[in-house]
């Protein structure tokens, strides 16, 4: 009987063995099978630096980030000064491989590098969805990171009750949203906002602007876009933020979009037409109501800004957004130079300040899929982080860093530590023996297909901070992606940036630690029970 029972077992193991494998059920055995092993996987540690192998340092560092975290004390500090940071389009999957390009630009494998952001206490995910979208654009997510409020796609400043193109109930008042600008203003502090876009682009708009179309940026869009309906009575985000409240009362503006405060006649200091079609200037309304206030159209002028003699600045440093950092002009201020600008500016006043702060421009190479122009601009955007938190107590002033969506960009295979990432992945190939890119994104201009639509060997045509990355749906440019996105933060009530949040949450935990807004209302109540 034992006999028996045995060979039914060895039976039913070797029809087991037997049968087709379920082809979805992956391992390294069916890998190594199909001889993908050392044609897709660094198979030796000769690019690993020598410290790491040694298992000590492994555990040394485990054991300094437990440290740091059994020392850290929670800051419920008032935070005089709130800076928020966004890195517009910025993934994780962006900020991972700009972590590499800015190790492998020191001459490392790149990998164990770190941004200055990252370096922050604590960190949380934000649901980046609209009310009325799955995935985002920069209009829904500047109105909920601003105000507090999840709207729809494509509104700016307004509730989800309005609809899209709807001027009559934009230009309503009930369905007006304030934002961190209102509340730090009503708290007696200085304001501002600095993009590398434009001044009426979709991110810094959310907090001053209330329009149904993020596209109504002068007079001219709004003709455009509600064609025989059109009526004076919609009034343009340049407008909105020239003479409308918070806009108006802003003391420091930073940006590209000249255009957009000039009429057609007048051509602006970059030797271009102005975009209004009502005649106004509105750079002279500024004028007027900031007599002690200064325009900066270039570096130069920028940097010999009097800051102690000042009441407030506009700069407007392009027609339309500004140039990539790769491609910047000698005339235009990094993203860095323009904080540094407003810090100290925005620094005199005793209250304190709220700062908007966009590196815009990573969005703009993400949509092209020209990951070396996006991983530059993510570099950049982290040094005027660091440049800030250098220039700043945390003591008193609390920082917070996000981005408002993401991008379908994946870094992709099995390259070997210290793979030029933005490169090909230099030993993995597809099924007919082609290398493909380490970087990659789901849909955008260029998928490199032969006229069998099989895929071309790319190798050799990396290099040039423009070259177009492959795709995989053919589109006219990128798309956003609607996972979460890593918000970070630094300063009095970090500890509150935790966990998976709704994207609106966040100014409303900004508000909290500045006592401002609805946060004003639970400082004065913690003042009573103390």
């Amino acid at each position: 009987m034992l006999r028996f029972g045995i060979q039914i077992l060895l039976l039913t193991l070797a029809i087991a063995a037997s049968a087709e494998r379920d082809p979805h059920d992956f391992s390294f055995e069916r890998l190594n099978r199909r001889n993908m092993l050392t044609n897709g996987m660094a198979t030796d540690n000769s690019a690993v630096p020598t410290e790491e192998l040694d298992p000590y340092y492994w555990r040394k560092m485990a054991s300094v980030e437990i440290q740091k975290r059994l020392v850290e004390q929670p800051n419920t500090n008032r935070a005089k000064n709130v800076i928020f940071f966004l890195g517009d389009g910025m993934s994780l999957t962006t900020i991972t491989a700009a972590r590499i390009l800015k190790g492998q630009r020191d001459g490392k494998p790149g990998e164990e590098s770190q941004l200055a952001f990252e370096k922050f206490p604590y960190t949380a995910l934000s649901r980046t969805y609209c009310t009325n979208a799955q995935v985002a654009d920069s209009a829904c997510t500047s109105t909920a990171y601003l105000t507090g409020v999840k709207t729809n796609i494509l509104s700016l400043g307004v509730g989800p009750k309005v609809n899209y193109n709807d001027c009559e109930a934009s230009m309503d008042p009930a369905n007006d949203l304030t934002s961190l600008y209102d509340w730090a203003q009503a708290a007696g502090k200085s304001t501002g906002f600095i993009t590398t876009t434009s001044l009426t682009h979709a991110s810094p708009s959310g907090g001053y602007a209330h329009v149904a179309n993020r596209f109504w940026e002068s007079d001219t869009d709004v003709r455009t876009y509600l064609g025989d309906n059109y009526t004076t009575n919609c009034v343009d985000i340049a407008t909105q933020l020239i003479t409308e409240e918070p806009g108006r009362n802003l003391d420091l503006i930073m940006g590209g979009g000249m255009g957009k405060f000039l009429p057609k006649t007048m051509i602006d200091k970059f030797g271009n037409p102005g975009e209004r079609s009502d005649g106004k200037n509105l750079l002279s309304e500024w004028q007027r109501r900031h007599p002690g206030g200064v325009l900066v159209s270039n570096r130069k002028q920028l940097q010999a800004l009097n800051i102690n003699q000042t009441t407030s600045v506009i700069g407007l440093f392009q027609s339309k957004l500004m140039n990539y950092h790769l491609h910047a002009t000698e005339g235009e201020p990094t993203l860095s130079e323009m904080t540094e600008t407003a810090i100290k500016f925005l620094s005199k006043n005793e209250n304190g300040y709220f700062v908007f702060i966009e590196g815009g421009l990573i969005d703009y190479g993400n949509h092209k899929n020209t990951p070396g122009i996006t991983l530059d601009e993510t570099i950049e955007f982290e040094k005027a982080v660091e440049l800030t938190r250098n220039l700043t107590s945390t003591e008193d002033t609390l920082i917070v860093v996000t981005a408002d969506h993401a991008h379908p960009l994946s870094i992709s295979g099995y390259p070997v530590r210290g793979n030029n990432i933005l490169d090909i992945n230099k030993i993995s190939y597809d099924r007919n023996g082609v290398h493909y890119a380490t970087l990659n994104y789901a849909a955008g201009p260029k998928q490199y297909l032969d006229e069998s639509g099989k895929r071309l060997e790319l190798e050799g045509q990396f290099g040039d901070a423009d070259f177009v990355f492959p795709s995989y749906i053919s589109t006219d440019d990128g798309v956003h992606s609607g996972e979460d996105v890593v918000v970070y933060a630094s300063g009095p009530w970090q500890h509150l940036f935790g966990g998976v949040l709704q994207q609106n949450t966040l100014p409303h935990l900004m508000a909290y630690a500045a006592c401002i807004g609805e946060g004003a209302k639970s400082c004065a109540d913690m003042a009573v029970h103390s």
